[in-house]
């Protein structure tokens, strides 16, 4: 189960052997990956073009533009959901002590230096994956302490790329 919410309005997405729902009605569409990041929909016997703009794994959260119109999506999978009904999901996230590649990629840029103080959501560094470039940014506030990589090294998946105290 996932938790989608796409400009300030949450669904409900569940997945599983007899197909999609969205707020338990079945999701009945058809997509096409037309090059890196852009896609051709087609729902309710309409068209749509959709490109991925922005994409935050580490914090779920997209920007997309579908048929010329912006929207932010922010996904919580049960796992963030488990969390938040705790009343665990903010102090989670408050303190950072480090930041980990969320998949394997480049690193095109960095755009912080030790010493640093960073707050949540502040963009950290770019890494390049699957030809496309995403943005991760700080999932709390920090110092930074240490950067273990440099521009145009490749990382792996899970791989500590900055500390902080």
């Amino acid at each position: 189960m996932l938790k989608a919410t796409v400009n300030q309005q949450t669904f409900n997405i569940v997945s599983d052997n007899a197909g999609t729902t969205i707020d338990e009605q079945p999701l009945d569409w058809d997509i096409v990956e037309i090059r890196n990041n852009h896609f051709h929909i087609l729902y309710n016997n309409r068209s749509y073009n959709a490109e991925v703009l922005e994409a935050d794994y580490q914090a779920k959260s997209f920007l997309i533009k579908m048929n010329n119109r912006q929207y932010v999506v922010n996904v919580k999978d049960r796992f963030d959901i488990l969390l938040e009904q705790l009343g665990m999901s903010e102090a989670a996230s408050t303190k950072v002590n480090d930041l980990k590649a969320p998949m394997p990629g480049l690193i095109v840029s960095l755009l912080v230096q030790v010493g640093d103080s960073i707050k949540k959501g502040d963009s950290l560094l770019i890494l390049e994956a699957m030809k496309m470039e995403n943005v991760l940014k700080a999932t709390g506030e920090g110092v930074i302490k240490n950067i273990k990589v440099s521009n145009k090294q490749n990382v792996e998946k899970n791989q500590v790329l900055i500390e902080f105290e």
